[in-house]
């Protein structure tokens, strides 16, 4: 099933090829249809963020059970929060880079289905681990579904869209996605200081994430495969179906005929394709975008993962720290939904750039305040500029490669972003330990203007570019 009616035949010439179903998406105008579909992808993501995102809520009562401690003797040690940290990203690590090819074989649909029930099971069996092993184990395999799907829901909602939408559709999709931050949050505060049923806290805050298993199917049913997917596969009748069915809806949602599709374009893309990404411009783009996502990671995740405890390194008590924390949490859904304004007025690439720089004045202000008001201004500040660039990023990287290649490109390039939030775990740590708070947020800083000169001097404007243009 597509989730989209059987309609007559409507609106535009019977396609021919892969460059005619992309000029009838790209002429779409805003719809509630088009709504309706970033948002169910959207809340597949939300399980993704949530069991992503739990980590640094959960930490105080790993710690407390004594299954982890918060810091080791040695700068790898596995026995410690560190180390779980570190098997959630070797997971992601291996999701992005060992399978980011899967989206692009069999399909945008069936890879972001299977991922969401891969890593729900996964995160329900990590819960009821009882030795440091078998959590580390399980958080691994979580993580390996929790890396596909990411990939999978970026390119997926990058090539539905149209051009002139890409920007806002992606804030949305992290604003409803993020909204699993401070639930997160939240359940962790009720839960995690205490055992219900004999059950530790962190356990069920682990849990509830779980019942994303059970919206998958009613999702599935609802999205149609990618059209630009289907007809780069050669299999244009299918994408001529969807994108027939889509334009009829948004037709009758608009009261009026829809504009007519700018003459396609036929490019280079398809032949550049076939020789890989090893060809100008995308070594170039793939190596600015390694360099990027390896120092955003570390620097986004040294402060997200540690969050409660740099706060207890501030002064703070660890009930408050919990409770600040949630408060800072509100920030992720609250940054994606501000960048709505701005994703596709303000060139992406400035975007990102601009707001690593705000990490690194907001960042080394957090290191120096002690006032708990200002810690949580200044933390909430921070996750605002950080969910800037999560916006702009997830976005920029999709656009910049061509379909056929566009999720195992997309997963090598974010697979450098998992490890650098693997390194994050140990680096932050050590610095703690060595350099306190103020050290931490030294080492960010360093982190982000790496990120703001890689994307200042190499990153090409996308903003309303044709996405087949972008592969030229």
């Amino acid at each position: 099933m597509t989730g989209e009616p059987n309609l007559p035949r409507p609106l535009a010439a019977r396609p021919t090829t892969a460059a005619d179903i992309a000029a009838r998406l790209d002429r779409l105008p805003a719809s509630p249809r088009l709504l309706t579909l970033v948002l169910l992808l959207s809340l597949g993501g939300f399980f993704e963020i949530y069991d992503l995102i739990v980590t640094p809520y959960i930490a105080p009562g790993l710690a407390r059970s004594g299954l982890l401690a918060t810091t080791t003797a040695t700068f790898f040690g596995l026995q410690g929060i560190a180390g779980f940290i570190a098997a959630t990203f070797a997971g992601l690590f291996v999701g992005t880079f060992g399978l980011g090819f899967l989206p692009d074989r069999y399909g945008r649909r069936a890879v972001f289905t299977g991922a969401l029930l891969w890593y729900c099971a996964a995160s329900a069996v990590m819960a009821f681990q009882s030795q440091a092993e078998g959590l580390l184990f399980w958080r691994f395999v979580t993580g390996i579904g929790v890396g596909i799907e990411i990939v999978t829901i970026d390119v997926y909602i990058t090539e539905l869209v149209p051009q002139h939408l890409r920007g806002r559709a992606m804030a949305f999709n992290q604003a409803v996605m993020f909204t699993a931050a401070p639930v997160a949050a939240l359940l962790s505060y009720v839960l995690g200081p205490t055992a219900y049923a004999g059950i530790e806290g962190w356990r069920w805050v682990v849990l509830v994430g779980c019942f994303g298993a059970v919206a998958v199917w009613f999702i599935r049913r609802a999205i149609p495969e990618s059209p630009r997917w289907l007809a780069d596969r050669g299999r244009i009748a299918e994408a001529d179906r969807i994108v027939a069915a889509i334009e009829a809806r948004v037709q009758r949602e608009h009261g009026a005929p829809l504009p007519a599709p700018q003459a396609a374009r036929a490019t280079a893309a398809a032949e550049r394709t076939r020789a890989g990404t090893g060809t100008t411009p995308y070594r170039t783009r793939i190596a600015m975008l390694v360099v990027f996502n390896l120092f955003q990671a570390i620097g986004y995740y040294g402060f997200a993962n540690w969050v409660p405890t740099l706060l207890i390194g501030q002064g703070i008590t660890v009930t408050k720290s919990l409770g600040y924390a949630f408060i800072i949490a509100f920030a992720l859904p609250i940054g994606p939904l501000l960048a709505l304004g701005v994703a596709d007025r303000v060139e992406r690439k400035w975007l990102i750039v601009g707001s690593a720089l705000a990490v690194v004045v907001f960042g080394l202000a957090f290191g120096q305040l002690r006032e708990p008001w200002l810690l949580t201004v200044c933390g909430v500040l921070i996750s605002l500029a950080g969910q800037l660039i999560s916006v702009s990023y997830h976005a920029y990287q999709a656009e910049l490669f061509p379909t056929a290649v566009r999720a195992r490109a997309s997963g090598l390039v974010y697979s450098a972003s998992r490890v650098g939030a693997m390194l994050s775990g140990f680096l932050i740590a050590w610095l703690l330990r060595q350099h306190g708070v103020a050290g931490v947020f030294v080492g960010i800083t360093g982190c982000m203007i790496v990120v703001a000169l890689a994307i200042a001097v190499f990153g090409p404007r996308t903003n309303g570019v044709p996405l087949e243009d972008l592969s030229r």
